[in-house]
């Protein structure tokens, strides 16, 4: 009796591997982390009627320059404001684009602070964490996305605030064109200031870990404190000075068409609002290697 021996293929050869380009990248982390903001409804609702606020906004300033204009044109304008000093309609006018702004940063630093902060509330995050080898690259993907989707939205509204306030202003021969001096830096910054904001704002995140903290941290950052550092202006010459360089009043430097003699530039206010947020940036980043999940 003979032995019957049968060769099997060597499982190497035939063992599917690993496919060319499956490893995880960080532009896949950031796909990831785009198709999460953009399809969970609340968050898209949220950001649609942000854009939809800030245009409404910039609509009803420009009817208000509008109606100004043409009181002080037919002599109209009441008594208590003659006293006061109307300004220029004309110059006024230029800020119409980014008139919504100030609910603009409310609305995306809330967004921001939750976007993050909920993924540590609710233990979501270390998933991401599991999924992604280093923690940094996972922060990075949700800070990036939602920076891009902040500077979408503040654009936009800009944009569409620029195009839909032209005729309002016409009206009354305030009307100007993008061309104008410092106009369309103030509309890209309206954009890159609230990229700004969400860098803040997620970094307060996920240093907090704590929506409803996060949310509150960035009001009285962006809103309270320049308003008591404002109280409290008569008490020392350098607190107005001090004032100026907060992360909210430089970011507002950066979409002023105009400046005060003494105020920062749209330049030297983005440098500032930058070195704000990579300083927020690089404490969550600290932060996250060092402490548990």
């Amino acid at each position: 009796m003979s032995a019957h021996t049968t060769t099997s293929p060597s499982p190497t050869k035939n063992a599917p591997g690993p496919r060319a380009g499956s490893g995880i990248t960080f532009s896949r982390v950031l796909r990831s982390e785009w198709i999460k903001v953009t399809t969970v409804r609340s968050t898209v609702i949220l950001i649609a009627s942000t854009v939809l606020v800030m245009v409404g906004l910039a609509v009803l300033a420009a009817w208000g320059y509008a109606q100004l204009a043409q009181s002080i044109n037919d002599g109209s304008l009441p008594a208590d404001l003659q006293a006061q000093g109307p300004g220029s309609p004309a110059v006024d006018a230029l800020t119409t684009p980014s008139s919504g702004l100030i609910f603009g940063q409310l609305l995306i630093a809330s967004l921001a602070v939750v976007l993050i902060a909920s993924e540590w509330a609710t233990g979501m995050i270390r998933s991401t964490m599991v999924a992604v080898p280093g923690r940094t690259p996972a922060l990075l993907a949700k800070t990036v996305v939602a920076a891009a989707v902040a500077f979408l939205v503040g654009l936009l509204s800009a944009m569409v605030s620029y195009l839909i306030a032209q005729p309002i202003l016409g009206s009354q021969d305030l009307d100007f064109a993008l061309t104008e001096e410092g106009v369309l830096a103030s509309i890209i910054n309206t954009g890159t200031f609230l990229a700004l904001v969400a860098v803040i704002s997620m970094s307060l995140g996920t240093l907090l870990r704590n929506t409803a903290g996060g949310v509150v941290t960035a009001v009285g950052i962006f809103f309270v404190l320049p308003v008591i550092l404002q109280l409290l202006s008569g008490l020392a010459a350098w607190i107005p000075d001090a004032a100026r360089f907060l992360p909210g009043e430089a970011g507002n430097k950066m979409a002023a068409v105009t400046a005060a003699e003494d105020a920062l530039t749209q330049l030297q206010g983005g440098l500032v609002m930058g070195a704000w947020a990579l300083a927020f940036l690089v404490a969550a980043l600290i932060a996250t290697k060092k402490r548990d999940v």
